[in-house]
């Protein structure tokens, strides 16, 4: 039997919710990057490398992006459809942490490859079974069968689009998935994908989420595994059905904004 939902715990990450999902914080976050771009194909191709790419430090993450889209020529789609070979090699001297050349050099590939064949990366992550019932954990190892089903897929480049059938939290490819899927008026996230809905999404669970979740006593599970993921999304849809993930704004900008001291309902 679940307990009894806290409606003064509601009213608090509801509140943190309408702190922190401003567009005002958009400046000095990643997902300013994709927010350069119009076409949906810039915005989920630059959005999903900019989310791989997300570790460390947020200004050096915003500033490696926009690497990328310099050697883009500030035009994602149309260079990645229509480059050569040749073109890779203003790539060999990006990395960033452990993303290196052979990482870059393949996603440019893999990428290519993809839109030469589909319209949005949308499509990769439903199964051959379609929308109807589609469960977006199976929809996120697809993905990664897809994206690595290329000829001359480097086995240490899987590290960085990970699988919850291999119990890792996603957190990337999550926060990806939110930012493609959510929308509402505040015009952070961009809604561009419609064929996955909102109340599907998974929570982006980092250190940060972890952290707060557990202060409010969200997530009772030690490990920060893919399990942990379910059981806080879980938590969070008894909040809001249809748009569970909004409370990542709640939930991370409380942790990295550091604001400890805001009053928690118990």
């Amino acid at each position: 039997m679940k307990p009894e939902l806290n409606p003064r715990l509601k009213d608090t990450l509801d509140e943190l919710v309408y702190i922190y999902n401003q567009s005002t914080f958009i400046h000095s976050d990643p997902i300013s990057i994709p927010h350069r771009f119009t076409v949906l194909q810039d915005i989920e191709i630059i959005g999903l490398w900019t989310a791989i790419l997300s570790w460390g430090l947020r200004k050096t993450i915003i500033n490696k992006a926009s690497q990328l889209c310099d050697l883009m020529d500030h035009a994602p789609y149309d260079f990645i459809l229509n480059h050569h070979e040749k073109d890779r090699v203003r790539f060999f001297e990006f990395k960033h942490r452990t993303f290196n050349t052979t990482d870059t050099i393949y996603f440019l590939s893999a990428l290519q490859q993809f839109y030469k064949t589909h319209h949005s990366l949308e499509e990769a992550f439903i199964p051959s079974k379609g929308t109807e019932n589609l469960n977006l954990e199976m929809g996120i190892d697809s993905f990664r069968n897809l994206f690595f089903s290329y000829p001359n897929a480097p086995y240490r480049t899987r590290k960085h689009i990970p699988s919850p059938l291999r119990n890792s939290t996603c957190k990337r490819l999550n926060m990806f998935l939110r930012w493609m899927v959510r929308k509402d008026d505040q015009g952070v996230d961009f809604g561009i994908w419609k064929k996955i809905s909102m109340h599907q999404l998974f929570i982006p669970l980092d250190v940060h989420v972890e952290t707060q979740a557990r202060k409010f006593g969200l997530l009772k599970r030690k490990q920060r595994d893919w399990k942990a993921v379910l059981e806080l999304t879980e938590v969070l849809r008894r909040f809001d059905s249809m748009d569970p993930t909004k409370y990542d704004f709640a939930l991370f900008g409380l942790g990295v904004m550091n604001k400890n001291n805001f009053p928690m309902s118990n």
